[in-house]
């Protein structure tokens, strides 16, 4: 049942994010998924939050985490920020993430 399944909604701010302030943070992440995933209908929504990461790593606990859930089939969409929360590069981003 799709209505079961969670919508991960994904935060990641690295040591270099820090230094670009606030329109990065982990708050401001939080708030502009959360205002999306309630104006497009997404329900059984789940933060995932690695804070101090780099997106060339993939070794992150909360993307770990997430990866563990969407490979079981329990997440129904992933959505970030914008793709450089997920991967710092672009060479992975059609094995994961669609543009929303």
């Amino acid at each position: 049942d799709s209505n079961r399944k969670i919508t991960a909604l994904y935060c990641r701010l690295s040591q270099e994010d820090m230094r670009d302030g606030e329109s990065v943070s982990i708050e401001n992440q939080k708030l502009i998924l959360q205002k999306y995933a309630n104006d497009h209908g997404f329900l059984n929504c789940k933060f995932y939050v690695d804070d101090g990461y780099s997106g060339a790593n993939f070794n992150r606990p909360a993307f770990k985490e997430m990866m563990i859930e969407v490979e079981s089939g329990n997440v129904s969409a992933v959505i970030v920020k914008d793709q450089s929360r997920i991967f710092a590069d672009g060479y992975a981003y059609g094995s994961y993430l669609s543009a929303v």
